[in-house]
């Protein structure tokens, strides 16, 4: 029998270490290297206990062939379906992170439900619920009628064995992997040999047996899935459910799929009843819109390939400090230091004696670039005490120059503006044909300056105006 030997495994990448040290070498984690018990017989053992096995040839093919799509189970929720690119593809492992409370046991028990009302078997398995917990939530949501089959165990050898039996699930959701434990690995449940050895058990079934696996995985601090990183790498779609406390939308982010695009989103919103589709994300970040206030404007973004309409708040005020306050909520913040930076040295606003407050309505987060054109109207327009006109939105990329540079899918996003009754538009200069709706009352300066001098410009128009 294999001769159990003790390692050092971080708990933060899983890199394992002969001796324990303060800090990691691989991730430069400090304190996270935790003695574990390993069996030769998993694979960590020496190599001259391993029977050596002669490799088997296998086929080669060409490029070129026949395209076959990937079987899938359609949960017929559009907005779960859209996230994962059209629905669970059959003999593979999702993983699924939020926060605790997010609703990702509400999300997943109406799409077991729904599931199962099609005729599909599908066997949910809690290793953090009882049953009569999974059964009171399935009571509030309407889902207590659909046949599908409760478990709460955590040995990953007696899951397997009960899923076998009978007929093959078309679905198993395991909710979490950190609660997992194999009887191939000594560490207790929750260590990164336990998450990394049940979850290559779990990916195994699947791939053997044609059924589609989902993984509930818990999120650290930082907001990343706890457990080594390498779980991400050994399943076929990663999946981020987050969402603010204080607001009642929750959004279904995709961030690997091996099956579909991977910067799709699907856009939920919390009530008493779970969780009810948002058909059109754009009116709820505008719903509590106040159109006349300074230092708001709307950004036309692109989430996969469904524009968002959201905006952009932008509150300059006085500091007494020496060093002035920058507060972001929703952006990168050394992005917004940049954007401060290019309006001081190219268009000579100043805010060396403000401090700047920046804010994405709704809790929404943006990550792409074109979001510059946005933030620095509505950092302009709070600044000067003018108001952005009501039915305008903006996008564009700023680059350190001062010039404005063209975004994708400019006539996309146009054309949600349209729908949602904006008639104007500031984007950047060679953004392609803009016809029609908002391209017709489009402002297109390549310089930020340009812009600028329009919103400054506007104070002096609406003087003369009233003289």
């Amino acid at each position: 029998m294999a001769k159990t030997r003790t390692q050092f495994v971080c708990q933060n990448c899983g890199a394992a270490h002969q001796r324990w040290a303060g800090k990691c070498d691989s991730c430069g984690e400090w304190n996270t290297l935790v003695e574990e018990g390993t069996a030769g017989g998993i694979g960590s053992g020496p190599s001259s206990l391993k029977s050596a096995r002669k490799g088997r040839a296998v086929t080669l093919t060409s490029l070129d062939g026949d395209i076959e799509d990937a079987p899938r189970i359609v949960s017929r929720i559009g907005e779960l379906d859209r996230a994962t690119g059209g629905g669970f593809v059959r003999g593979s492992a999702l993983l699924i992170g939020g926060d605790p409370g997010i609703g990702k046991s509400t999300l997943l028990t109406q799409a077991a439900a729904a599931l199962a009302r099609q005729g599909h078997r599908i066997v949910y398995v809690s290793g953090e619920e009882a049953v009569a917990q999974i059964r009171l939530r399935a009571q509030r949501l309407g889902a207590a009628s659909a046949p599908v089959e409760l478990a709460a165990e955590t040995n990953v050898e007696d899951i397997l064995a009960t899923i076998a039996d009978g007929k093959r699930p078309d679905l198993v959701i395991i909710d979490s992997i950190q609660t997992l434990w194999t009887d191939l690995a000594d560490s207790a449940p929750g260590t990164v040999t336990q998450v990394r050895a049940s979850a290559q058990a779990m990916i195994r079934y699947a791939k053997s047996t044609g059924a589609a696996v989902v993984l509930v995985g818990h999120v650290t601090k930082e907001g990343q899935i706890a457990g080594p990183r390498v779980v991400e790498h050994m399943v076929d779609g990663v999946l981020y459910f987050e969402g603010e406390g204080g607001h009642h939308y929750r959004i279904l982010r995709t961030v690997k799929n091996r099956f579909g695009p991977t910067d799709e989103i699907g856009v939920f919103e919390m009530s008493d009843k779970g969780l009810r589709e948002v058909a059109n994300p754009s009116e709820l970040f505008l719903g509590e819109r106040h159109a006349k206030a300074p230092g708001a404007a709307v950004f036309a973004a692109i989430e996969g390939t469904r524009p968002v309409l959201v905006e952009i708040q932008a509150l300059v005020a006085p500091s007494t400090l020496g060093t002035p306050r920058r507060a972001v909520v929703g952006w990168d913040s050394s992005r917004l230091s940049m954007v401060l930076a290019v309006l001081e040295a190219h268009c000579g606003v100043r805010f060396g004696q403000h401090d700047v407050y920046l804010n994405v309505a709704g809790g929404y987060r943006i990550s792409e670039p074109a979001a510059d054109l946005a933030v620095a109207s509505a950092l302009v327009s709070s600044l000067t005490g003018i108001a952005l006109p009501a039915d305008c939105v903006y996008f564009g990329e700023i680059s350190l120059s001062g010039a404005i540079r063209p975004v994708a899918h400019a006539q996309q996003r146009l054309k949600e503006a349209e729908k949602l009754g904006f008639g104007r538009a500031v984007l950047p200069s060679g953004s392609g044909d803009i016809a029609g709706g908002a391209g017709a009352g489009t402002f297109q300066p390549s310089e930020l300056s340009d812009l600028v001098a329009r919103i400054a410009g506007s104070r002096r128009s609406r003087a003369e105006e009233t003289d």
